[in-house]
């Protein structure tokens, strides 16, 4: 089984944590506990091949900062996370985009960009439009979630996977389920590329592939 190191990252009070914690264990954690490193691991079949997720859940740009060179090197993907609510958190993505470019040393990185906390849509300061922006001219996914209401956030980890498997493709016959409990897997079988599971109930909420 294939395994894929992924980090999350963004500045403090995103919805980092909470988008990860909906992910693994499909609960939301409403209240705010400043992380300084979590990790999670989570099996997933996407595009009908077992993965083996490991998320690491990292702090806020603005602490621990010794830590990142590290992380970023190890990591094969990453999500770049900022709230709706404030712009701010979107500025700090930039610099922290090109640092992972620089510790990588190279352009071609796996990433998604993260508008999360979509279901505050009056508190909005940051619009759809500016982010779906910023994104293509990263060449990246870019997806508006919702933590609280579990809106897109499949899709943040099933398509990073993705995109990791289009630059080294893994070989189906070595990674097919081999009698895999239905409960212990999350399958990308309802994630149509990208597309909204949540059918109408997305509040406004963008992808942008």
């Amino acid at each position: 089984m294939r395994e894929y190191k992924l980090v999350v990252l963004g500045s403090g009070g995103v919805g980092k944590s909470a988008l990860t914690v909906q992910f693994v264990q499909g609960i939301f954690v409403e209240k705010y506990d400043p992380t300084i490193e979590d990790s999670y691991r989570k099996q997933v079949e996407v595009d009908g091949i077992q993965s083996m997720l490991e998320i690491l859940d990292t702090a806020g740009t603005e602490q621990f900062t010794a830590m990142r060179d590290l992380y970023m090197k190890n990591g094969q993907g990453f999500v770049l996370v900022y709230s709706i609510t404030a712009q701010s958190t979107y500025n700090d993505l930039v610099d922290l985009r090109d640092t992972i470019l620089k510790v990588k040393d190279t352009t071609d990185v796996p990433m998604v960009l993260v508008g999360n906390k979509c279901d505050l849509e009056d508190e909005r300061v940051v619009g759809k439009e500016v982010g779906q922006t910023l994104a293509r001219n990263w060449c990246s996914t870019f997806l508006e979630t919702s933590a609280k209401l579990k809106v897109n956030v499949n899709e943040i980890f099933f398509d990073l996977v993705r995109q990791i498997n289009k630059r080294t493709p893994v070989n189906k016959d070595k990674n097919k389920k081999r009698n895999v409990p239905q409960s212990n897997t999350i399958s990308s079988s309802n994630v149509n590329n990208g597309q909204p599971t949540d059918g109408n109930n997305t509040n406004g909420c963008c992808v942008l592939l």
